[in-house]
């Protein structure tokens, strides 16, 4: 192949390019659709809180109804995950976190020693509220979600039963464990009603009373038969005398 010839191929293929490129730009030029500066309407999906449940789950347990079947040595494991910032003895020393001992029911942000953070005390009401096993629960959960700025860092124990028994676990450390809450009451006892009492009987239910009877039809007088009168014999002539 001459030279010629090759500059031929070379220029069919760059004409070729070139057509190929201009007829992209035009195209894009003519079917451009630019994102607008602001969307026509922006759809918002409302996030559950930390550790709280989507809309339309099922109902949660109570932290008083886990209690009753919680493990506290299920839960010295759990509490494995706090040991790296706080102490459990009797007098321990502060660490990151302040010394858990006695901390069911104590005062938050009350731990001589500590420097707690401003949005703890400002929860904490001037020491009128207490570490309550209902805190407890929900802190314990998500301490960011439920105390908003703490200086806590732990994402929380989310799974309910494993929160319980390390609750049941912190509740051991103390001389005098604190009491485990009542359950919650019964479904008779919510709504008011009073159960009966066992043994009694129910209440016996009126039998209805039987209808009166239809008055007795009056008895039909049957009328009476008009006397048959028998024709009168016609009178004799007297015989002549």
């Amino acid at each position: 192949m001459d030279s010629f010839e090759f500059n031929k191929v070379i220029g069919a293929l760059l004409g070729t390019v070139f057509v190929v490129f201009s007829i992209a730009i035009i195209s894009d030029s003519i079917f451009a659709a630019p994102v607008p500066e602001k969307p026509g309407f922006a759809i918002e999906v409302a996030e559950a809180e930390a550790g709280g449940e989507a809309a339309g789950g099922a109902e949660a347990v109570s932290i008083a109804t886990l209690l009753a079947s919680a493990n506290a040595e299920a839960g010295a494991t759990v509490f494995k995950k706090c040991a790296a910032c706080h102490t459990t003895e009797n007098g321990g020393a502060n660490k990151v976190g302040p010394n858990l001992w006695n901390v069911v029911n104590r005062p938050i942000a009350s731990h001589e020693g500590f420097a707690y953070s401003t949005p703890m005390k400002d929860f904490a009401q001037g020491g009128s509220v207490v570490w309550d096993y209902d805190h407890l629960d929900h802190f314990l959960n998500s301490p960011k979600g439920y105390i908003k700025g703490t200086a806590m860092g732990f994402a929380g124990v989310k799974k309910p039963d494993e929160r319980a028994n390390l609750i049941a676990y912190l509740r051991t450390l103390s001389d005098s464990p604190a009491p485990l809450p009542t359950a919650e009451a019964t479904p008779a006892a919510a709504t008011g009603e009073t159960p009966p009492a066992e043994g009694a009987s129910a209440p016996a239910e009126a039998a209805p009373a039987a209808p009166a009877e239809a008055p007795a039809a009056p008895a039909e007088t049957a009328p009476a038969a008009p006397a048959e009168q028998a024709p009168a014999a016609p009178a004799e002539p007297a015989p002549a005398q």
